[in-house]
């Protein structure tokens, strides 16, 4: 199985909070056991969340060429730094 979310590297733990509707939380957590089924590790929707935020984010031209334009430009933060490769 492929997914476009690698496996996480070691990280700091961090909370996060947000209001999803059922079908929305229902589709995370079975992405949670995929990966879970995909990677041999138990990682929450929490944790995963991070990651597949940034992912996309990466993926968006508009966004990042938007952003480069913000006046004045804003730190990024290590997560959301362009890929290298």
């Amino acid at each position: 199985m492929t997914l476009k979310l690698g496996q996480l590297p070691d990280r700091e733990s961090a909370k996060i909070t947000f209001t999803a509707d059922a079908d929305l939380k229902a589709a995370l957590n079975d992405y949670a056991e995929i990966y879970r089924q995909t990677y041999g590790q138990n990682e929450g929707v929490a944790e995963l969340i991070p990651y597949m935020l940034d992912a996309f984010m990466n993926t968006d031209a508009g966004f990042k060429r938007a952003r480069r334009e913000l006046e004045p430009p804003r730190p990024s933060s290590s997560a959301l730094k362009p890929r290298e490769g």
